[in-house]
Parts: C-alpha cells; sequence; structure tokens
C-alpha cells in the first residue's frame, strides 16, 4: 500500500530535546541505506562521503522524494514520513524544507525580485508581503541592485547568491544543501561560503541545515557536526574536529590530508595491519583490539636510501602517483597493498624529483601515528 498524504497540521510529537529539530530513523530497503540521525534545531550538519555512498539518498528521504519503507522522519515533532502502521507521509511541498542545490535554477521568465519573492508565495505569503521579503533579502545577499535583472544576466555567483535569497526568503524550518559551491569557480566560492557561514550561523537567528558536500573546507567552516556516510549507512558522526581529528575510514582520511592504516594490536603501542605490516605509535589500547593507526601526510617523509632516517616506521615502496598542491607535493606510496601519502615540500621534491615506478622509503615516527579503537 502506498503512504497516504497527511494533513499540514502539525502530527505525532517527538519527546525530548530532539522534537525541534529534524530526527530521521529510516531506512530504504532497496537501496541498501539505513540511517539513524537527530539534528537539533539551530545545528549545521555537514554529509561527507565517496560517491554513490548515499548522501543524495538521504537528502531525498528528508525532503520526502523518496519515501521510507521503514522508520519515522519528524521535523519540530511533526511527522514527515511513518512507514509504520500510521502510515503518514507528507509530501515535499508541505514539509518547510527548502534545498539549494548544485546550481541555481532560477525561473528565467523572472526577475530577480520576483524569483526571491517566489519562495513566501509558495507559502501562502501575500503579493506585498512576498515582495517586501525579497527586497529584505536580495538585501542580505547583497544583490538589490540587480533585483530587476533577468537570471540570464548574471553571472554563477550572482546567481547563486539570488537562490540563496529565495531559499532562505521561504523561511523553511530546515534547509538542504547539495553540493553548493561545486559549480563555483574558485574565486567565487569563497566568498559564496562565506554569505552561507552568515546566514546560518548567524547567532540572531541559527538556522537548522544539512550540507551535502566533498570539500572538508565546507564542514570546517559552515558545519557544527558532521556524519560520514558510506555503503547507505552512518559510520562515524561527531563534531566538525572530533571526525577530522580522528577519521574513522580511509575517505575521510584523506579528504583531510592523512593516512588510516586498520589492524589490532599486537603488543602496547604496536599495530598489526594486513599483509603483516606492522605500525608503531602513541596510545593505551589492549592487546588484540581492532585498531586504526592515523598519521598526516606531512608526517611523512620519504627516502631514496634505506636507513636514512631516524624514524621507528619505515616501510619499503613503490611511488604511485605525484600531484602538486600549492607549495606541496603529494606523493602516494604502495606498501605490501596499503598506499601512504606523503605531502612534501617543493624544496624536498626538487631533491628528491618523484616519479610513478621509483623506488623509495616512507618514514614516520612513532610520536606522530596516533591509535584509535576502531569502530
Amino acid at each position: 500500500m502506498s503512504p497516504e498524504a497527511a494533513p499540514d497540521a502539525p502530527e505525532g510529537v517527538v519527546a525530548g530535546d530532539e522534537a525541534s529539530g529534524l530526527v530521521l530513523r529510516a531506512e530504504l530497503a532497496g537501496r541498501k541505506v539505513r540511517y539513524d540521525l537527530a539534528v537539533p534545531a539551530g545545528t549545521v550538519l555537514a554529509v561527507l562521503g565517496p560517491n554513490g555512498a548515499g548522501k543524495s539518498t538521504l537528502l531525498d528521504l528528508i525532503a520526502g522524494v523518496l519515501a521510507p519503507t521503514d522508520g519515522t522522519i519528524t521535523l519540530g515533532g511533526r511527522v514527515l514520513a511513518d512507514a509504520g502502521e500510521r502510515r503518514r507521509f507528507v509530501p515535499p511541498h508541505r514539509r518547510r524544507i527548502v534545498l539549494l542545490a548544485q546550481r541555481a535554477l532560477l525561473f528565467p521568465h523572472l526577475t530577480v525580485r520576483d524569483n526571491v519573492a517566489f519562495g513566501p508565495r509558495s507559502t501562502g505569503a501575500g503579493r506585498s508581503r512576498a515582495r517586501e521579503q525579497a527586497e529584505r533579502w536580495l538585501g542580505v545577499v547583497g544583490m538589490s541592485d540587480f533585483a530587476g535583472r533577468r537570471p540570464d544576466t548574471l553571472s554563477g555567483g550572482q546567481a547563486q547568491r539570488v537562490a540563496i535569497a529565495r531559499a532562505l526568503a521561504a523561511d523553511p524550518r530546515l534547509l538542504l544543501l547539495d553540493e553548493p559551491l561545486s559549480a563555483l569557480d574558485i574565486d567565487t566560492a569563497p566568498q559564496i561560503r562565506g554569505l552561507l557561514r552568515t546566514v546560518l550561523r548567524d547567532p540572531a537567528a541559527p538556522r537548522t541545515a544539512v550540507v551535502v558536500t566533498h570539500d572538508p573546507l565546507d564542514a570546517l567552516v559552515l558545519a557544527d557536526r558532521v556524519i560520514v556516510v558510506e555503503g547507505g549507512d552512518i559510520r562515524q558522526q561527531g563534531t566538525v574536529r572530533e571526525v577530522f581529528d580522528s577519521p574513522r575510514s580511509p575517505f575521510i582520511a584523506r579528504m583531510v590530508g592523512g593516512n588510516l592504516v586498520e589492524g589490532a594490536i599486537e603488543e602496547p603501542g604496536i599495530l598489526l595491519a594486513a599483509e603483516g605490516v606492522r605500525i608503531a605509535g602513541t596510545g593505551t589500547l589492549p592487546v588484540g583490539s581492532p585498531a586504526l593507526a592515523i598519521f598526516d601526510a606531512s608526517a611523512v617523509a620519504l627516502h631514496l636510501q634505506a636507513g636514512a632516517g631516524s624514524e621507528r616506521n619505515v616501510f619499503p615502496g613503490i611511488i604511485t602517483g605525484v600531484e602538486p598542491r600549492g607549495s606541496a607535493v603529494r606523493v602516494t606510496v604502495e606498501h605490501r597493498g596499503h598506499a601512504i601519502r606523503a605531502d612534501i615540500t617543493l624544496a624536498a621534491a626538487a631533491e628528491l624529483k618523484p616519479a610513478p615506478g621509483d623506488a623509495v622509503d616512507v618514514a614516520i615516527k612513532a610520536q606522530q601515528v596516533r591509535l584509535h579503537p576502531a569502530g
């Protein structure tokens, strides 16, 4: 039986402090995804994960594009979806949720002012009230002088500013942002990121938002908390600092410029990984317990001669990748099936002259390797 549309009035109340925010405990069997998360009101949540991990499916469940096959979704205590006996489902246009996508998607036949006024008009505001809201938000995003223009006369950054104004003018209870900066050029993206921070983190009117992104800078600048989605499940969650300082997945370790090796504690301070790789580090974990060795790419040294350094962890390997990164060079070395990333200076790269296929020694000081419990 398909879900029935629910009336627009609030139905069902979530007990506790979570009631004012988003609570999603639901699954979609056809896509093998299951989520359990709560976003308190006024919190910005960043969603990170590799392509195909289930991030877009999560947004579609929240927005009402997809209906869960099991579980419930509530926002501000109002039941948006209930796949149980009550079989409730609120359609997307009645959820007070607005999606800001990669591209502005403005109505080409409307002026900038009318595009923004569409938001409050769609929620029932009168024409004059909608225009007032449009003027207000165009001022906030710095686009008042463009109110009478058509979208095809705007740059990409200007169009995205208008899209932000249109989203906020609708006074959403929840704002969804799906890679909102990925379509912008390198000069425009920082400006829009700063604007989003201003409107999302305003102490006088904090917004509840879910931001899907591949850029760790978006999470650092915009978010209060982070979840990591892989394989249709939430693998890690916490504050931005907690997740970035102690990544529990290779994806996040790569994203934040680090390395992660999984294994078990063989003896105090020693992790035994696949293929017999042993890594010495810091941390007191029980022998035999699953663990992660985490170390920054900047902590990895490369030597052409065996024994050239004094580091405790030294692994012979073959260079598989060389990538310039501004003032550094990212070198990827394979050792017994493990990819280890090193960020070396331009001066070091000029001396080393790394190239794919070259043999090198990878060296990491034990004091720079953090051993964390796995899971």
